[in-house]
């Protein structure tokens, strides 16, 4: 299971200087998480494509970047994004009214597209579109709100795309890529990763005043083992 960082945690005056030291310990996807203060509960405000196109220019291309749209205009704002230099555009389920329209548009300019859904939307909504999606994201806590605790109760959900997408690969359809974020740490990190994960957001269990990114990311990796 591949790690990626959630930048939230970290200190923002000296961003350039965190991820190169993710990227040092062994990193090589970032997970960016793009808040307009409108659609998450709690409106918080976080970054917008000026600060990506500042990430994607400092740590080049042998990086994969993410970013992960908690907003309600993905479909009129997500070339910003791919202008800014990302890899896969992560837009929600829930805030998008068209979102077969929305990957077609994003294909068209060779962009990665992943989706998304919150914990109480039912994996249905999205198995349907697994025939033309680069990743699906699974909510493990609800975004934009802080100091929740991991929701083991999306095991099911996890469990029921990793079959989809297994049974999609192996008639030959696209490879689809499964991610969870909230509430990961040291702890369950295994966990997931036997319900089939293949990429986990972690966001204060690596990037924290608790020890390096190295050590954290270590420590992920022996619980893994």
């Amino acid at each position: 299971m591949e790690i990626t960082p959630s930048i939230l945690t970290a200190d923002f005056a000296r961003l350039g200087e965190t991820l190169e030291e993710a990227v040092d310990a062994g990193i090589n996807w970032i997970h960016m998480d793009v808040m307009d203060g409108n659609w998450v509960v709690n409106r918080t405000i976080t970054f917008g494509p000026a600060l990506i196109r500042s990430v994607r220019d400092r740590l080049g291309p042998e990086v994969t970047i993410d970013c992960h749209l908690m907003i309600t205009n993905a479909e009129e704002t997500w070339k910003q994004y791919a202008d800014a230099g990302v890899d896969m555009v992560i837009a929600h389920i829930e805030a998008v009214d068209d979102f077969p329209t929305l990957i077609a548009e994003m294909q068209q300019v060779g962009m990665g597209v992943g989706c998304v859904l919150n914990p109480d939307t039912p994996a249905e909504e999205v198995i349907p579109l697994l025939p033309e999606l680069d990743l699906v994201l699974v909510m493990s806590v609800v975004p934009g709100k802080g100091g929740q605790s991991f929701m083991p109760e999306v095991e099911n959900k996890v469990r029921a795309f990793r079959a989809a997408i297994d049974e999609q690969e192996s008639a030959g359809g696209r490879k689809v890529k499964l991610m969870i974020d909230g509430g990961i740490k040291d702890h369950n990190a295994a966990m997931v990763a036997e319900w089939g994960i293949d990429i986990a957001v972690v966001g204060s269990g690596l990037i924290n005043d608790r020890g390096s990114i190295a050590e954290n990311l270590a420590a992920i990796k022996v619980a893994l083992e």
